[in-house]
């Protein structure tokens, strides 16, 4: 026979159901992880160069075709956001992504090697591409990136993660990196992944990679950078980078054409724009963050209450037993 429930009984029950719902509660709301970025190697090519404090922010429109460009941060008017580094000219400049146009022209058309190494680039062998090299060559724009701006020097915490949320183009964009001939390539971002592309970058680094378009047109990358503040706070902001591949490509549909974040493949446009879709400067969670901690709540009620409906039949269940032995008893 079953021991009666009594009052002390029950509410030692009550204890133990109050930390088992506790650790269930504490296991659905653990951050979720987030992966780690692949990390750019340095490529072997010296790239030192200092960036002054007070290089100006250009304004109006510019196509950009040949020389040494950079993307990267930097603080506008107390405001984390992402620019263009104009070094074409005398006096380097930053530039609006959404005022620059890259012009990648036929010179830089280059025929993919017949090597398993360059298989990631899913073009066939022989097939002419358009390269824009990690090494300059003086008659083809130069593209890089940098976290070399002095503020932006002073405030991050170790470095800043550069993502590729999207392309949207007539073929396919692969950057990668290659130190030396006989290294291997290190792919960062590829247009065909159906999946936003972070890399890791540190504090005070300057490099360059190659950008290899599969075919002629106009293409639209959207390019977000990220970084801790050593203040403790989170900072986030989205670029739209415009290329015109090809001497014929047109300058006025490739500025004419609408920023956001085009998808990746095989996904739908999101229905947001950059801003809404990124982190703002002062570090507030995006939707998606919101969305996994509202599911993760929503889960964990739903334990709850099944736990305790679940608790409740059984005590129900004990108290009529009682009963019903207390009345055989009599």
């Amino acid at each position: 026979m079953e021991e009666p429930v009594t009052p002390g009984r029950a509410r030692r029950r009550t204890r133990a159901t109050t930390v088992i719902l506790r650790g269930a509660l504490a296991a659905l709301l653990v951050p979720v992880a987030v992966p780690t970025p692949a990390r750019a190697a340095e490529p072997a090519p010296d790239l030192s160069q200092s960036i002054a404090a007070d290089q100006p922010l250009a304004t109006g429109r510019t196509t950009l075709t040949a020389g040494h460009v950079d993307i990267g941060p930097r603080y506008v008017d107390d405001r984390w956001t992402l620019l263009i580094h104009d070094g074409t000219q005398a006096r380097p400049v930053w530039r609006d992504p959404d005022e620059t146009l890259l012009r990648v022209s036929d010179g830089a058309l280059q025929t993919v090697p017949d090597d398993p190494a360059y298989a990631f680039l899913g073009i066939e062998a022989g097939k002419r591409v358009y390269v824009v090299p990690q090494v300059q060559d003086r008659n083809v724009i130069w593209l890089g990136w940098n976290t070399q701006d002095p503020r932006v020097l002073r405030t991050i915490d170790r470095g800043v993660t550069l993502t590729l949320l999207g392309v949207r183009g007539p073929g396919t964009l692969t950057t990668y990196l290659q130190s030396g001939n006989f290294a291997a390539p290190q792919p960062l971002w590829r247009s065909a992944e159906s999946k936003a592309q972070p890399f890791w970058v540190e504090v005070n680094t300057h490099t360059h990679a190659n950008w290899v378009f599969s075919a002629p047109g106009v293409y639209l990358l959207a390019v977000q950078v990220s970084a801790d503040l050593v203040d403790g706070r989170k900072v986030s902001a989205t670029g739209t980078l415009r290329f015109a591949v090809g001497d014929a490509a047109s300058a006025a549909e490739a500025f004419a054409a609408a920023a956001g974040i085009p998808a990746p493949a095989g996904q739908k446009p999101p229905a947001e724009g950059p801003a809404a879709a990124g982190d703002r400067a002062d570090g507030s969670p995006t939707l998606l963050i919101a969305a996994l901690a509202g599911t993760a709540v929503a889960l964990a009620l739903g334990l709850v209450i099944l736990m305790l409906r679940g608790r409740g039949a059984r005590l129900r269940a004990e108290r009529e037993r009682a009963a019903a032995s207390s009345e055989g008893r009599r």
